[in-house]
């Protein structure tokens, strides 16, 4: 009888955790604007100018064009210091599961924006999503999706509410943490030292 009730309490406990994890990516994860599917995050940066701050975030979305498939898709669309903007389009591998002779995955495509203002406030915008999977060994065919037809609400959570649907749902949750840790990473930029410190660095080199 006391086996019954420890088991019981474990998965139930499990339950409660799997339902506060999955609560992450349920109803409101995906915002829309006009109909897009477009995250955004902003945050002010607490010392420096507005080259400062820009100089460190076009950095930082150079890099991420760096990283991506160095194919047409990914580039930098626009490099303008002056008006703190820059935007690029980026091309990712997102691997779902990756086991011997067994890699799900999918090329992950989105544009990204970061504006710089005057007063140091940074917005960072990526939209235009959209995949391609199934595709042949080298890179041709597939499926190709658009976010807003794939992993919004109306078209990866079941109609009760209650939970993602198999196959978009894995592309939701990727897709929610990807943007999440691209944000962050943006933000890290700014934490381990002021641009003041930066440039005294060089200065010093």
């Amino acid at each position: 009888m006391i086996k019954h009730i420890i088991l019981s309490l474990l998965v139930a406990a499990s339950s409660l955790n799997a339902s506060a994890e999955d609560s992450r990516y349920m109803q409101g994860a995906v915002p829309e604007k006009d109909g897009i599917v477009t995250f955004t995050q902003s945050f002010t940066v607490k010392s420096g100018t507005q080259a400062d701050v820009y100089g460190i975030v076009a950095t930082y979305v150079k890099q991420l064009v760096a990283d991506g498939r160095q194919e047409m898709r990914t580039r930098i669309v626009s490099d303008e210091p002056a008006q703190g903007t820059i935007v690029a389009m980026v091309e990712e591998v997102m691997t779902f599961k990756k086991q011997f002779l067994n890699w799900d995955h999918c090329y992950f495509r989105y544009r990204i924006m970061a504006q710089c203002t005057p007063d140091n406030h940074v917005q960072l915008t990526v939209t235009q999503i959209s995949y391609q999977y199934m595709f042949d060994e080298n890179g041709n065919g597939g499926e190709s999706y658009k976010a807003e037809e794939w992993i919004s609400d109306k078209a990866a959570i079941n109609k009760a509410g209650t939970k993602l649907l198999p196959r978009s749902g894995k592309f939701r949750r990727k897709t929610i943490d990807r943007v999440a840790a691209i944000f962050e990473a943006c933000r890290e930029c700014f934490e381990t030292e002021t641009p003041e410190q930066r440039r005294t660095a060089t200065s010093l080199d």
